[in-house]
């Protein structure tokens, strides 16, 4: 009696199938959560190239979905320069409703004369930030102002948000630039001399910051003397850069998340009420 006996041929056919079988199906649920994701976002970020005198600077561009037109926050990056966790914050911010733009300081200074993303470790990047000059990244800083208050969505209000180094850069900015409407200093020190700001500066600190807490009551002292309006917040228990650690996974201090949250509450809601003080 003859028995039929599987084809090993067939087979590996049939096995090769359900393997593309089940790769397609992969290939099509990631597709379907992607558009599924793309159409729950509320906000499109895009990079753009600014050009102010002989300097070319990359920028994150991040709008929100909305349908009024929306106030422009400047975003300025920590030390560790225009990282993953800086473009999440933007589109973080961007998700509240405000169009964000935010610099990478470090273009043209790359080993092949990029920028961020040109360096190959963290520790280039800071020594890079460390090392560039005040007066280009106040200017840099001006162009980004002046590319986000031309764009046809922006309402005319401009705020500045700084982290770390990125704070104290924004600081001094205020010193600088005579038409911001607000500036947001996360756990960096204050200028000297103040006495040229005009917008108002709201302070979030970390309570356990050895490095620019002990600088804050001569903040205090120097803006009362010079009139300017400035709220800090201090974090009870937070560590320096909770912003960002406070939302890592690996993150083994409460008081940082906590802190985490409760700033970025008062943030989107100071930037919604900013012009009123």
């Amino acid at each position: 009696m003859d028995i039929a006996r599987p084809d090993p041929k067939q087979k590996k056919r049939n096995k090769r199938q359900r393997i593309v079988g089940i790769g397609g199906a992969l290939i099509l649920a990631v597709a379907i959560f992607l558009v599924v994701r793309l159409e729950k976002s509320s906000h499109h970020r895009q990079y753009v190239t600014i050009k102010h005198d002989s300097r070319v600077i990359q920028a994150v561009v991040v709008l929100p979905k909305v349908k009024n037109k929306a106030s422009v926050v400047i975003l300025v990056h920590e030390i560790y320069g225009l990282s993953d966790w800086a473009q999440e914050m933007a589109d973080e911010l961007a998700d509240e409703g405000f169009i964000v733009v935010a610099p990478d300081l470090l273009s043209g200074h790359g080993p092949s004369g990029g920028g961020y993303s040109d360096f190959t470790n963290e520790d280039d990047r800071v020594k890079a930030i460390s090392d560039l000059d005040n007066a280009e990244v106040l200017a840099d800083l001006d162009a980004a102002t002046d590319f986000g208050k031309k764009l046809s969505a922006a309402n005319g209000k401009i705020a500045v948000v700084g982290f770390s180094w990125g704070g104290w850069k924004s600081f001094a900015f205020a010193t600088h630039r005579k038409d911001l409407d607000a500036v947001f200093v996360f756990y960096g020190t204050g200028p000297e001399d103040v006495t040229t700001i005009t917008a108002p500066v709201y302070g979030f600190y970390a309570g356990t910051d050895t490095g620019v807490d002990p600088t804050i009551p001569a903040t205090i002292d120097a803006m009362k003397t010079a009139n300017k309006f400035y709220d800090p917040v201090t974090y009870e228990g937070a560590e320096h850069g909770f912003m960002r650690v406070g939302e890592d996974r690996n993150n083994k201090v409460p008081a940082n998340k906590i802190a985490r949250d409760q700033a970025f509450t008062r943030l989107a809601k100071l930037l919604r009420e900013m012009g009123t003080h």
